[in-house]
């Protein structure tokens, strides 16, 4: 299992859009991908799971990832979350 702190930096942070994009690129994955925010964790493929968190943008995350491709899957995730363009 790999656990990782990573920091939304997404304009809009993690409204309608870019959870939509956010959850696409989780479900590439095969590994079991969590978000951790306030307390609260989610299963990452779930777009109704990562809406309930209501992450703005500058907020800290830790997102973790276990199976065969949880590296790949937590790169892609942290690549995603730092990019600093919106989802269109």
């Amino acid at each position: 299992m790999i656990t990782k702190n990573m920091t939304i930096e997404l304009k809009q942070g993690l409204n309608a859009r870019p959870v939509a994009v956010f959850v696409q690129v989780a479900s590439q994955f095969d590994s079991s991908i969590f978000v951790e925010y306030e307390n609260k964790k989610v299963n990452a493929k779930s777009i109704m799971g990562m809406m309930t968190l209501g992450i703005a943008a500058g907020e800290n995350v830790t997102v973790s990832a276990e199976g065969k491709d949880e590296t790949e899957a937590i790169q892609s995730i942290e690549e995603y979350l730092s990019s600093e363009r919106s989802a269109v």
